[in-house]
């Protein structure tokens, strides 16, 4: 792809390096805002920056926060005793997107994949422990993706968690197997987090 301009060619390259999008759509992404007039560049841009340096992860949980602690975390309104634990922002957005969960998330910002060089200790799972201890937490809900690495993190985390006294649960299987809990409708994540199954652990 040849270009006429360094600037555009610095700007189609750029936005190549995010996810899904490929050069023909970069260039016309690229296109569109340079012929622009309504500074749609710059506000992009600005609102990029603020993502970039002022964006946080949330002390309690782990969702992304504006602030120390999320708006979810500080909530009033919510259950304090349940905590939907989840591998990622994403996924705590996809769940509020169903309105069926008013309990409170921990974010463990991945799952257990030895293969990849995520193990349990690059994961906030010592953060969930010391929540479980402190809060006085009745329930866990595992709302994380049915895969392969997904269940061997539930079986981690439920092994840590066995003596604790505390009820496990997992989500429905209405999220098919090898799927990505981002990627699911809100009428089957809805009925998924309604209909959780008890989670056992063999001795």
């Amino acid at each position: 792809m040849k270009f006429s301009s360094k600037i555009l060619e610095q700007a189609v390259v750029s936005l190549t390096t995010l996810p899904g999008i490929g050069k023909k759509t970069a260039l016309r992404l690229a296109l569109h805002l340079s012929q622009d007039h309504s500074k749609k560049a710059q506000q992009i841009a600005f609102a990029l920056n603020q993502l970039a340096t002022m964006i946080r992860k949330c002390s309690v949980c782990g969702n992304l926060s504006d602030e120390e602690c999320c708006e979810i975390c500080k909530s009033k309104h919510r259950q304090n005793n349940i905590l939907c634990i989840v591998e990622s922002s994403r996924d705590v957005m996809a769940i509020e997107e169903t309105q069926q969960f008013n309990g409170k998330y921990h974010v463990l910002g991945g799952v257990i994949s030895p293969l990849d060089g995520i193990g349990p200790e690059e994961l906030n799972i010592q953060g969930l422990i010391q929540r479980i201890d402190n809060e006085n937490i009745e329930e866990i809900i595992m709302a994380i993706s049915p895969t392969i690495e997904g269940e061997t993190t539930i079986y981690f985390i439920s092994k840590l968690v066995k003596e604790k006294n505390i009820k496990i649960s997992v989500i429905a299987r209405g999220v098919s197997f090898g799927g990505d809990l981002e990627y699911t409708d809100e009428l089957t994540l809805g009925r998924s987090i309604q209909s959780r199954l008890p989670y056992q652990v063999d001795n």
